[in-house]
């Protein structure tokens, strides 16, 4: 089946036509006595939740044995839920086999690479190319379909469950299998493969296509296409599946909206998400804040924003406080699970949504917060639930609301993010996404407003484009990137760009490749630097990481800035090469987000790009805007634990804390402001 085209929006049961933002979470009512049900249900209008995901990991209980079924506790919980208002997200259950079936056919558990098998006992335990699994959790998604398709509460169905969150490498035989397949139906002969593969290189040319086997564990460093192309095929591997799921639900319940949660968030990278948003009828995503990373979160919005297109997108889980799979683990801070939730509604999604409803009493899962925590209902975090239950319900008239384009954009790559920390390379200490996030946090403390983008988006919506490490560069993307600057946008890239072609062979002639002649210069060798090793700019900053020897080779080049350090004391760091009304600009070294300060600062008076918000409040107040048929909905989140006065910017006020000393933010404190165009 095709990839749906466009999107669908959640199914309500009761007045579909009224503007809400929904609210709720995960829901594990099977891991209660049926007496705390009815609680739930009263806290959760308390609460304000209209929607919740029920039955990710119900498939042992919903089928106890191969030919046994139990719907009966499923059945009065979603009519439970249904009676009260509540709408429901129902997901396929098939995240985790039960026992009976790993038990029945161990096949279908993964293998490492390797060897060694991953056995039941926590969760996701199962092949994406298993066709055994495959056999029996289609079973079950279609015993759900056509037992619930037509029930009232049913607003969307939730495929799986964090497709590859656990399993997305997987070195079995059923995988060596569907690789090959994959291989073929990429490459067409065995030649093209090996040419693709350079497998002249140590004597790996293969014969057959029966020869090929995943990138298992090797006496050396496997074949890097090869790598490369297993990460690719896991990724279609898991998508494939989720077509499967969707094919099933569609024929069943067409009128039903289908999503499957992503995790855009941190060094979560094996699933290409750019690719597969085009699968759901709208995207869902979990979020959970990584301890030190103040930005992270609102990148990881944005970028999920991005790929809905600017629709709107639901936040299927996060956390209300503590979560318990990080080193230590700690609490909110006051305010900062309203932050959390109002920053996803600003990069656009109309669902704000937990991991989970009530906390644990037992399992793996039972120190990680919950809307209602095991102190009860009687306690600061649920009413700090209750309250932004009140919040997103003042908040309606935004929902349907789209994402406002910014003027600038950070380019993210998912094939670079593969590539460019592979094994045998120039250093092991480069990280990919924590360059973007570096340039991401520049532009926050620039108060300037920017995008996060698939590799594959239209350029030419932007003023200025930065694809920092864009590692992977094929012939057409060069091509995109050179009309881009013709057409007068600003390009910014980085170290370590523009090395490799999609097979991840060199482009031969000097550094960076495919770049070389759009950005004016040449390098012969790579510069990586050791772990504390620092060279200095004439700009007054330092840089990481990296460091490239520069020779120009355009005389439209312009020397942004100097080494005064190092070895290549005197020698460019930094250049922009005019073209035309566009400009290319290179940085060869790590600056951190403190040091591209005064680099984007160029950058941005080049390029015509200008902040919003008042130059006082850069740096402390993060704008990102939705807009509506009438209106603009600004929201103003205060990076900062201090009180901010925000001066200058008028607006209804849509959301009250604003309003305490005229246009004043407190901490880690979101105003959300209505503008009509």
């Amino acid at each position: 089946m095709a990839a749906i085209h466009g999107p669908r929006w959640l199914r309500w049961p009761s007045e579909p036509a009224r503007r809400r933002l929904a609210y709720g979470a995960d829901y594990n009512p099977e891991q209660w006595p049926r007496e705390v049900w009815e609680e739930d249900v009263l806290a959760m209008r308390q609460a304000g939740v209209n929607i919740v995901s029920l039955a990710i990991f119900s498939w042992a209980r919903l089928q106890p044995s191969a030919d046994r079924w139990d719907f009966g506790w499923l059945d009065q919980v979603m009519d439970l839920l249904h009676a009260h208002g509540i709408a429901v997200d129902l997901a396929t259950a098939t995240a985790s086999p039960p026992p009976w079936l790993t038990a029945a056919h161990p096949e279908i558990l993964p293998v490492g690479h390797d060897g060694r098998t991953l056995w039941p006992g926590a969760r996701q335990h199962w092949r994406p190319t298993s066709p055994v699994f495959r056999e029996h959790a289609l079973r079950l998604v279609r015993a759900m379909a056509e037992r619930y398709g037509s029930h009232p509460a049913l607003a969307a169905w939730h495929v799986n469950n964090e497709l590859g969150c656990h399993n997305v490498y997987d070195y079995s035989d059923d995988a060596a299998t569907a690789f090959r397949v994959w291989l073929r139906e990429r490459y067409g002969t065995v030649e093209e493969l090996n040419r693709a593969w350079a497998t002249s290189f140590w004597s790996q040319a293969y014969g057959d296509w029966a020869e090929i086997l995943p990138p298992r564990l090797a006496a050396s460093y496997p074949n890097p296409t090869q790598q490369l192309d297993f990460k690719r095929f896991s990724s279609d591997a898991l998508k494939h599946y989720l077509r499967a799921e969707r094919e099933v639900l569609t024929e069943l319940t067409p009128d039903i909206p289908v999503t499957t949660n992503f995790m855009v968030m941190g060094d979560t990278k094996g699933m290409n998400f750019a690719d597969w948003a085009r699968e759901v009828d709208f995207v869902s995503n979990d979020h959970y804040l990584l301890d030190g990373e103040r930005d992270e979160l609102s990148f990881s919005a944005n970028l999920t924003g991005r790929l809905a297109n600017g629709d709107p997108w639901f936040l299927m889980e996060h956390s209300t406080s503590a979560v318990n799979w990080q080193p230590v683990n700690l609490a909110k801070q006051p305010g900062g699970m309203v932050r959390d939730s109002l920053t996803h509604v600003a990069y656009g999604a109309d669902a704000v949504c937990f991991f989970q409803w009530r906390q644990s009493a037992g399992g793996a899962e039972k120190y990680h917060s919950a809307m209602v925590p095991h102190a009860g209902t009687d306690s600061e975090v649920f009413r700090s639930v209750v309250d932004l239950g009140a919040t997103l319900e003042a908040l309606a008239p935004i929902a349907g609301t789209r994402r406002r384009r910014a003027q600038a954009a950070i380019v993210f790559d998912w094939d670079s993010w593969w590539a460019s920390e592979l094994d045998s390379h120039p250093t092991s200490r480069l990280r990919y996404r924590q360059e973007a996030l570096d340039w991401y946090t520049a532009f926050a403390a620039a108060g300037v407003r920017v995008d996060v983008i698939g590799s594959a988006g239209e350029f030419a919506h932007y003023d200025l484009l930065v694809a920092p490490i864009l590692h992977v560069v094929p012939q057409a993307l060069a091509d995109r990137l050179t009309a881009y600057v013709g057409g007068g946008g600003h390009l910014v890239t980085t170290y370590f760009s523009g090395i490799v072609n999609e097979h991840d062979h060199v482009w031969l002639g000097g550094y960076p490749g495919a770049l070389r002649e759009l950005l004016g210069l040449r390098i012969e060798e790579f510069g990586p630097l050791r772990d504390g090793d620092r060279v200095h700019l004439d700009l007054g900053v330092s840089g990481t990481l990296w460091s490239d020897r520069i020779d120009v080779t355009d005389p439209d080049v312009k020397i942004v800035a100097s080494y005064t350090s190092g070895d290549h004391t005197g020698r460019p760091a930094i250049t922009t090469r005019l073209a035309g009304a566009g400009s290319a600009s290179y940085v060869s070294t790590r600056l951190g987000p403190d040091g591209l300060g005064p680099v984007l600062a160029e950058l941005l008076a080049v390029s015509g790009v200008r902040p919003e918000l008042p130059e006082a409040v850069a740096g402390a107040v993060e704008l990102a805007v939705r807009t509506g048929d009438d209106a603009d909905y600004w929201f103003l989140i205060n990076r900062t634990d201090e009180s901010v006065a925000v001066d200058g910017v008028t607006g209804e006020v849509l959301r009250a804390p604003c309003l305490a000393e005229g246009l004043t933010l407190g901490p880690r404190e979101v105003c959300v402001l209505r503008r009509p165009h």
